[in-house]
């Protein structure tokens, strides 16, 4: 891959990285927080479920957006509101308030994720689109392995309040590289000109599309386990199994790294095997893997369950990136409105997702084993029936 490229996938990489900063990095200030604003771990955990929330509802718009007036613009909007709003996060007095301003935080972050995948498309066939999704997941990837280990640290240095002022830092740093660093990949005579209702009409298009429903939820069916795995995971390992802020961070960081890897290995596999199939193939690990999950809470044992979680995430960035591509390859001048559908789709099934599990038996590892078993069998099940033509087609 040309160095502009491997340049493109790093400033890329590092913008889609604002979604799992934006979660990963606060993850182990969960006690501290309660703590600090008076608040219930359920009112805490509220706060990642509208994150995600505002993840999945802000793409619905920033996709048009990208698609009419080109993916710098509404990039750069976009990272501004994350930096004021992780600013105000800092200065939160209630948790009430925390809430509301991650809720703005999530809509300037989603932009990241929508234009990175657009511009992905712009300049990529569908081979080139996995081997560049597989660069911006080796980029975003560190953000899950650092953040828990950058907040930890920040936490124990400075309090809680220090992850948002980085986060804020970051916002602001990230603009800066955007205008001077990145270029516009929609040529003007490309964008779209469509109203309220013609956007409408895209999206609905869209969601008729076999072939894009298909590979979008196999990519984003799954994630509801990693997100599953997101909202509980410092109850489980830090309350129930005794681990400290740092050691959660590298357990958490271990099963970042394991997706890295095998987003890697997918970018090496596509050059010789029909991306088509390699994903039917990691789906069919995802589901495996999610039935280990159950299986390891019934040991009772930390260790078993941190080799699940483990193997879930390592299939889960095999079925990522090819998801992805293989989702947005034929859509063309609409490639911004379907990265949203993309997002929203995953971040939606996020937001429910933690809000079930913050009302359903918090205290227990066994609701979060179920969700992983069934997104990873779902996930295949859904592929295999949508991919197939319907009858008398």
């Amino acid at each position: 891959m040309p160095e502009a490229y491997r340049r493109l996938a790093v400033i890329l990489g590092a913008l889609t990285a604002l979604g799992p900063l934006g979660v990963d990095m606060y993850l182990p200030a969960f006690p501290a927080m309660q703590a600090g604003l008076s608040a219930s771990a359920a009112e805490v955990q509220r706060t990642l479920a509208t994150f995600l929330l505002g993840m999945a509802a802000g793409q619905l718009v920033v996709g048009p957006l990208a698609d009419r007036h080109g993916r710098r613009a509404p990039m750069l909007g976009g990272l501004v509101l994350f930096a004021l709003a992780s600013a105000g996060c800092a200065l939160a007095a209630t948790a009430g308030q925390l809430t509301g301003l991650r809720l703005l935080q999530a809509l300037g972050g989603c932009a990241g994720m929508v234009v990175a995948r657009a511009m992905v498309r712009d300049l990529c066939d569908e081979r080139g689109t996995v081997r560049m999704m597989s660069m911006l997941m080796l980029v975003m990837g560190a953000a899950p392995i650092l953040a828990p280990l950058l907040g930890s640290a920040l936490l124990a240095v400075a309090g809680w309040r220090a992850i948002f002022w980085a986060l804020a830092t970051y916002g602001v740093v990230a603009a800066a590289v955007v205008w001077f660093a990145l270029p516009e990949s929609l040529p003007r005579d490309a964008r779209r000109r469509d109203g309220p209702v013609a956007i409408v009409a895209v999206y609905a298009a869209i969601l008729r599309d076999r072939r894009f429903l298909a590979h979008a939820l196999a990519g984003a069916v799954p994630m509801t386990g990693l997100f599953g795995y997101l909202v509980a995971s410092p109850q489980l390992l830090m309350v129930l199994h005794g681990l400290g802020p740092t050691q959660y961070g590298f357990a958490f960081g271990v099963n970042a790294f394991g997706l890295i890897l095998a987003a890697q290995v997918v970018a090496r596999l596509v050059r010789a095997h029909p991306p088509a199939r390699l994903l039917v193939l990691s789906l069919w690990g995802a589901a495996g893997a999610g039935l280990a999950v159950p299986l390891a809470v019934a040991t009772g044992l930390l260790w078993p369950l941190v080799a699940a979680f483990f193997l879930f995430m390592t299939t889960l960035g095999a079925v990522l990136p090819l998801a992805s591509a293989l989702a947005m390859g034929p859509m063309g001048r609409v490639a911004g409105s379907a990265s949203a559908l993309i997002g929203t789709l995953q971040f939606s099934g996020g937001a429910l997702v933690g809000v079930l599990l913050g009302l359903v038996a918090p205290q227990s590892p066994w609701p979060v084993a179920v969700l992983m078993a069934l997104a990873g069998a779902a996930g295949l099940a859904l592929h295999l029936a949508l991919r197939a033509p319907p009858r008398g087609a």
